[in-house]
C-alpha cells in the first residue's frame, strides 16, 4: 500500500490517513488558532458579517483541503482580496449580490484548472506581485488605523466632523473622539506581534512557539475584562466589540447566513468583479502554492491546475453559504508547516475547530476587541508593505523598481485590477527595451559601415534601424550581416528591402551576408552589390 507520504522529491501523495495524527493534530491547532484572529479581522477590514469570515475559514479547511492536491496548504478568506471585496460591495450594492460574483469567481477558477492554466502565475513579473502586495498592505494600514483608535471604521471616524471645519479644529474633534481602551489593546497587540516576530522569542521553549495573533487577540480580551471589572467607564463599548449572531445549533447557523441575490446577475458590473477576483485569488493561490511546495520539508510539489479546481469549488460553496472569497494562504501554510504537518489533515482540522468555535464559542469571542484585530492586519499590512521591499526593489535597478512603484501608485489610486494591468504594461515596456538593446549595431569607418544584427531582432528595433541606415550616405558602402541573428521581423526585412531598392539610385553599394530566412519576404530581395575589397579591409 503507498504511503501518504512519499519521501521522494516531487510526490504528490493521495488520500488520507490517521498514520500522521500524531504530527497533524498539533499542527491543525497550531493553524487554527493563528486562523481565528484572521478570519475574524479580514471580514471587519473587508466590511460583512465577522460570520461571512469565519464561514470561509470552515470552507477552506472541509472543501479545499479535501478536494487540494497540496498536502500543506491552507486555505481561508485572504487579506489580498480585501480591497477588492469593498470596492465591489461598494460597485455592485450589497454583501449579497457580491456573493454572486464569488459564485461566478469561483466557476471560472475551475475553469481555468481545467484548461491548464496553472502556470499563469509565472506570466506575473515580480516586481508587479511585490507591488500588488505592498499596496494591499498601505490600503489594509490605512483602513485598519481608525479601527485601532476605536473607530468602527473612517466614515464613523469623522461622523461629529462639520463638512466646513477646519483642519485643525476636525482633527481636536477627531482626537477627542480616539477611545483610550481601544489604543491600549491595539498598541499592546501590535508590540506581542512585532516581538513574536524575534528570533530569540521564537526559541522560548513554550510561550514562543505560540502564534502571535492569538496572543494579542488574548491580549485584548484581558484588557477588556480588566475594563469591566476595574474601570467599567473606560471599558469598549459593543460597536468596539466582536458582534456574532448567537448561534444554537447547525441549522440556526445557517438560518443566519447571508444568500446570494441572482437579480445582480442583471448588472453588467458583477461580471468585472467576477473575472477579477478569480484572476487575483488564482494567482494568490499558485504564489502561495509555490511558497508551500518550497517550505515543504519532503520537497512534495502540489499540482496547480487541481488546486485551481479545489479553489473554484471552494469558492462557489463559500458565495451559496455567505462567505468571503478563499485563496490559499501562506501565512496558514506556514503556520502549518512549522508545526509539523505531514498532510492535508491538519488543514480539514483546523476547518473543524473553526466550525466547532462558531457553534459553541461565541459568547466568548464577543469580548475580542476589534482593535485587536485591527492589530493583527496592521501587522500584516506592513509586512507586506515594509519600506525594505520598496528599498530592495530600488537597489535592483530601475527595471525593477518603476514597475514596482507604478502597480503600487496605480492600485492606490484606481483599483487592484486596473493597477496590476498599468504595472504590466510598465513591466513590458523595461522588457521590450531590454530586447531590444543589442539587436542592431553599427560601426562606420569612413565611407564603410557594417550594420550586425544580434540575437531576434523584432518590429521594436524599427526606430533604432531607420536611425542607422540614415547614417549611410550617397557614396557609401554597407555591409548588413545576420551571421549572429536567427530571426529577422518581417518589419525589420521590409525595411531592409526598401534600402536596398533605392540603393543603386544613391549609389550606395550593399552586401548581405549570412541573413536568416523570414517566412514570406515582403519584396522580392535585391541581388547583393558586393563592396570594394578596400572598403571590405576598412572595415
Amino acid at each position: 500500500m503507498q504511503s501518504p507520504v512519499s519521501s521522494s522529491p516531487g510526490a504528490a501523495p493521495r488520500g488520507l490517513s490517521l498514520r500522521h495524527l500524531r504530527h497533524d493534530l498539533p499542527a491543525g491547532v497550531v493553524v487554527f488558532l493563528v486562523a481565528l484572529p484572521l478570519c475574524l479581522g479580514i471580514a471587519l477590514a473587508s466590511g460583512v458579517p465577522l460570520l461571512a469570515g469565519l464561514v470561509s475559514g470552515v470552507v477552506g479547511g472541509l472543501v479545499v483541503a479535501a478536494l487540494s492536491g497540496s498536502q500543506l496548504s491552507v486555505s481561508g478568506p485572504a487579506a489580498g482580496l480585501v480591497v477588492i471585496v469593498v470596492n465591489a460591495i461598494a460597485t455592485l450594492g450589497s454583501f449579497e449580490a457580491f456573493l454572486v460574483a464569488v459564485i461566478l469567481a469561483g466557476v471560472l477558477q475551475g475553469l481555468f484548472g481545467l484548461l491548464r492554466a496553472g502556470d499563469i502565475g509565472a506570466c506575473f513579473p515580480s516586481p508587479v506581485i511585490k507591488g500588488m502586495l505592498a499596496a494591499i498592505g498601505l490600503l489594509l494600514i490605512i483602513k485598519q488605523l481608525p479601527v485601532a483608535f476605536g473607530f468602527a471604521s473612517t466614515p464613523h471616524m469623522l461622523e461629529g466632523v462639520p463638512r466646513d471645519a477646519q483642519a485643525l479644529d476636525a482633527m481636536a474633534l477627531v482626537l477627542d473622539s480616539v477611545s483610550e481602551a481601544a489604543v491600549a489593546v491595539a498598541a499592546g497587540a501590535l508590540l506581542i506581534l512585532f516581538l513574536w516576530e524575534l528570533p530569540a522569542v521564537k526559541r522560548l521553549p513554550v510561550v514562543g512557539k505560540l502564534p502571535g495573533a492569538l496572543l494579542a487577540v488574548l491580549w485584548g480580551v484581558g484588557c477588556q475584562a480588566f475594563f469591566r471589572a476595574a474601570m467599567p467607564s473606560e471599558a469598549l463599548v459593543e460597536h468596539q466589540l466582536v458582534s456574532l449572531p448567537k448561534v444554537d445549533g447547525v441549522g440556526s447557523l445557517l438560518g443566519q447566513l447571508a444568500s446570494p441575490d441572482w437579480s445582480a446577475l442583471a448588472n453588467p458590473q458583477l461580471y468585472t468583479v467576477a473575472v477579477t477576483l478569480a484572476v487575483v485569488a488564482s494567482l494568490e493561490t499558485l504564489l502561495s502554492l509555490e511558497a508551500a511546495d518550497r517550505l515543504d520539508p519532503l520537497k512534495r510539489v502540489a499540482p496547480p491546475n487541481r488546486e485551481l479546481q479545489a479553489q473554484g469549488v471552494g469558492n462557489v460553496v463559500a458565495g451559496f453559504l455567505g462567505g468571503l472569497p478563499i485563496t490559499a494562504v501562506i501565512v496558514r501554510s506556514s503556520a502549518n508547516i512549522q508545526a509539523g504537518a505531514r498532510t492535508r489533515l491538519s488543514a480539514m482540522l483546523h476547518g473543524v475547530l473553526l466550525l466547532a468555535s462558531v457553534l459553541l464559542l461565541v459568547e466568548l469571542l464577543r469580548w475580542i476587541p476589534l482593535a485587536a484585530l485591527a492589530a493583527v492586519l496592521l501587522h500584516t499590512g506592513y509586512k507586506l508593505a515594509k519600506p525594505a521591499i520598496a528599498l530592495a526593489a530600488w537597489r535592483q535597478g530601475a527595471a525593477m523598481f518603476v514597475p514596482f512603484a507604478v502597480t503600487v501608485a496605480a492600485i492606490l489610486a484606481t483599483d487592484l485590477l486596473m493597477g496590476i494591468l498599468i504595472g504590466l504594461v510598465a513591466s513590458m515596456l523595461f522588457v521590450i527595451h531590454a530586447n531590444t538593446r543589442g539587436a542592431l549595431s553599427i560601426t562606420s569607418r569612413e565611407r564603410a559601415h557594417l550594420l550586425q544584427l544580434s540575437k531576434d531582432v523584432s518590429f521594436f528595433s524599427k526606430a533604432t534601424l531607420r536611425r542607422y541606415l540614415e547614417r549611410v550616405q550617397p557614396g557609401d558602402s554597407l555591409i548588413i550581416d545576420g551571421a549572429r541573428c536567427r530571426f529577422v521581423d518581417r518589419d525589420i526585412r521590409e525595411a531592409l528591402d526598401d534600402f536596398i531598392a533605392h540603393a543603386r539610385e544613391r549609389h550606395i553599394e550593399v552586401e548581405l551576408r549570412s541573413m536568416p530566412p523570414v517566412a514570406a519576404p515582403a519584396t522580392a530581395e535585391v541581388p547583393p552589390a558586393r563592396l570594394p575589397a578596400a572598403a571590405t579591409r576598412a572595415l
